[in-house]
């Protein structure tokens, strides 16, 4: 299993017969070398309404034909677009191509802010977490303020393996935040996001690193350019 950082908070985790695309923020993300139209998803999901988020979902879904995961209110937006979405809310889970996929929260506004009349409600922002037929947790924890629930329900109750968290500060969690989410929920494996797309959420990641070796030196930081891709390890085998 692997996962490429597409720049921003846009992801591919891709298995050996499945691709699943996380905010798809491509075409209008200056730091996402990837063309759009090589990718190919199986799944796509949204965590939440924002432009720099939604990015290319529109003409991805109409080319590709994915299983399009998001929040109700979303959903119903994409519907009325033509598009075919799987309605979700904080708490629930789905299964798509035997991956359970779980949406949890985020704290963070979800208006759909790229309409031409003023921005129209999107909703409650979200998470995804990810179970793979491996038992593999992949948690991607989307837009997001530091909040307890970190600790006592993500961090105790569903474990993440390998965690992607944005520490790009003004709009969610800062470095010295992000680092303190990740703490509590003590993945194998956290790879920062969200940071260094546009001049007001410029961060040296060296920093988030720094502060996780502080606060727990067992977690394995994963520092990653645009367009690179992580090998996940079996971590069945490290048991």
């Amino acid at each position: 299993m692997e996962i490429k950082w597409l720049g921003h908070s846009a992801f591919e985790i891709i298995t050996s017969d499945t691709t699943i695309l996380i905010d798809p923020f491509i075409s209008n993300n200056p730091v996402c070398s990837t063309p759009v139209e090589e990718l190919n998803p199986d799944i796509i999901c949204l965590t939440h309404g924002h432009s720099d988020h939604f990015g290319d979902l529109l003409e991805l879904a109409e080319v590709n034909n994915p299983v399009v995961v998001t929040n109700a209110e979303l959903a119903v937006f994409l519907q009325k677009q033509g598009i075919e979405a799987v309605s979700m809310n904080i708490g629930g889970s789905i299964s798509v191509r035997d991956i359970r996929i779980t949406m949890l929260d985020a704290k963070h506004s979800s208006d759909i802010d790229f309409v031409e009349e003023n921005c129209i409600p999107g909703g409650s922002a979200a998470s995804f977490l990810f179970t793979f037929e491996d038992g593999t947790k992949i948690y991607h924890a989307g837009d997001t303020g530091l909040y307890s629930d970190m600790e006592n329900i993500i961090g105790r109750i569903y474990k993440p393996d390998v965690l992607m968290v944005p520490i790009g500060d003004k709009f969610t969690m800062g470095p010295f935040e992000g680092a303190l989410a990740t703490h509590w929920m003590s993945p194998k494996v956290v790879i920062p996001m969200h940071y260094n797309t546009f001049p007001a959420i410029e961060q040296d990641p060296v920093v988030f690193s720094n502060f996780v070796k502080q606060l727990n030196p067992s977690i394995d930081v994963v520092i990653m350019n645009p367009g690179e891709t992580y090998e996940v390890p079996d971590f069945n085998d490290e048991d």
